[in-house]
């Protein structure tokens, strides 16, 4: 897979079909990144579980953290890694170790390792670097939008309402 650059459509597919994901490197911090993101993607109906060797036990927006994918109770859907480049072999290896892997493993904004990639891709996983979940389904649901930003997209369709004030989203698959 060309890691430089992904269809929209294939953004939006896995964004629709995933229902659980895993984020490794949750931050009990609310003003990190990876705090936010996990706050925006519980608004969009995500169910999110924290993955924090220090926070094990603790909640981060009403979340409990675990220590380890390992320790997770059962299958994600999508890792979403909040790591350094460096340790995403390892993040891989522990997701190549699930009895369920997921469908997706997601490496957020400045973070690549191509080889690591190449391994969960050999398994099946399809591997996003280098992007936002958040930035995206905001992006893709005309979200972003509001604030001036181009998303780089036009549509003439109406996007989905979600509840509450002014909820774009993209639909679920499943719901």
């Amino acid at each position: 897979m060309n890691h430089d650059r992904y269809d929209d459509s294939l953004i939006e597919r896995i964004l629709a079909e995933t229902l659980t994901i895993a984020m490794v490197g949750a931050s009990a911090n609310l003003t990190r990144p990876s705090a936010f993101v996990l706050k925006y993607l519980l608004e969009k109906g995500f169910e999110v579980v924290p993955i924090n060797p220090g926070h094990a036990g603790k909640t981060i927006h009403g979340q409990t953290v675990v220590a380890s994918l390992a320790d997770l109770e059962g299958p994600v859907d999508m890792v979403d890694v909040f790591r350094g480049s460096d340790a995403v072999p390892g993040v891989i290896d522990e997701v190549l170790a699930l009895s369920e892997p997921p469908k997706v493993v997601w490496l957020q904004l400045g973070v690549r390792n191509d080889e690591a990639a190449a391994r969960a891709e050999a398994a099946g996983i399809t591997v996003i670097q280098n992007r936002c979940p958040k930035i995206e389904y905001g992006r893709l649901s005309g979200e972003i939008g509001w604030a001036g930003v181009n998303s780089r997209r036009l549509s003439s369709k109406r996007p989905a309402r979600l509840e509450g004030f002014q909820r774009l989203g993209i639909v679920p698959k499943g719901k």
